[in-house]
């Protein structure tokens, strides 16, 4: 049972799809259904149903996803074991981050550690914390430095490294921005431009609202927190954003409601042996 195989399947079972799958490995697709075949053929039963454009696990194919990723976890842990048996601080650090943390939070880290450290050679993903935090608990990513999820993952271990408070912000122009506080019942009446339903981010906001049985009156979504601060700039709507990134074309409202923060830090396998390089870049990340 070949390790690149065992990894095209549990992408596949994450992913729900061969094209991202691909995305995720770094791969071609055909090159992904080459490795899920040889797996099928090693095992002499098949792991996936194809009905249409659906992809569902067989009986097999459910009762091997949690066996494989343990055998990854386990093999992985193994190499990083003997491999630290070494003082030596080189190799590949494979790690995702969000675009605001790489963007804002990250460039002196990052300049620091390189200059250190100038023989282990970073391998960096952005992406939505969520996906990456499903990347680390498959054995794909050694680690992530994401916005923390709210409940606890069973195997996750998790380091607060920022504290990052949110404000409630609208372009200067809008019908709120003269109000010295407004209630959440008045903020519920105007449009909203959130992050997606399933970001940690999105979670936050709607569980204040959820609190006080209110809904979101949501005009539309994307991830990329710039691009929601454009939007909002250009009047579409209000929005929930870190403190930080307040420019001079918003203001933020005072909801006497709400006070709103997300953490932001380091997810790691809690059965993972981290690399020599993964351990001096947690070191470098606290301050």
């Amino acid at each position: 049972m070949e390790i690149s195989a065992v990894k095209a399947f549990i992408a596949i079972a994450d992913t729900g799809s061969f094209s991202k799958a691909a995305e995720l490995l770094f791969l071609t697709q055909p090159a992904v259904s080459k490795r899920l075949q040889l797996l099928e053929t090693s095992l002499n039963t098949r792991l996936f149903d194809r009905i249409g454009r659906t992809i569902t696990l067989t009986e097999a194919g459910k009762m091997l996803l949690p066996r494989a990723r343990k055998i990854l976890v386990d093999i992985e842990d193994s190499i990083r074991a003997v491999t630290n048996l070494s003082t030596e601080i080189t190799g590949e650090l494979r790690f995702a981050t969000s675009h605001h943390i790489g963007l804002h939070r990250l460039p002196n880290i990052l300049k620091g550690f390189s200059h250190q450290y100038p023989d282990v050679r970073l391998n960096i993903s952005f992406m939505d914390s969520e996906n990456a935090c499903q990347l680390v608990e498959s054995g794909e990513l050694e680690l992530a430095v994401v916005t923390l999820p709210l409940s606890p993952l069973p195997t996750l271990k998790t380091v607060l490294v920022w504290d990052d408070p949110l404000a409630v912000t609208v372009e200067k122009n809008h019908p709120m921005a003269d109000r010295k506080k407004i209630t959440l019942q008045q903020l519920s009446q105007y449009p909203a431009v959130l992050p997606s339903i399933n970001t940690f981010t999105r979670q936050i906001v709607e569980k204040a609202f959820s609190a006080f049985d209110l809904s979101l009156n949501i005009y539309l979504s994307t991830n990329y927190l710039e691009t929601i601060r454009m939007l909002v700039s250009a009047g579409i709507g209000w929005s929930v954003l870190p403190e930080t990134m307040l420019d001079k074309n918003t203001c933020k409202l005072t909801v006497r409601e709400l006070n709103l923060q997300r953490s932001l830090g380091i997810v790691y396998h809690r059965e993972r042996t981290l690399s020599n390089a993964a351990m001096r870049f947690v070191e470098a990340l606290q301050p």
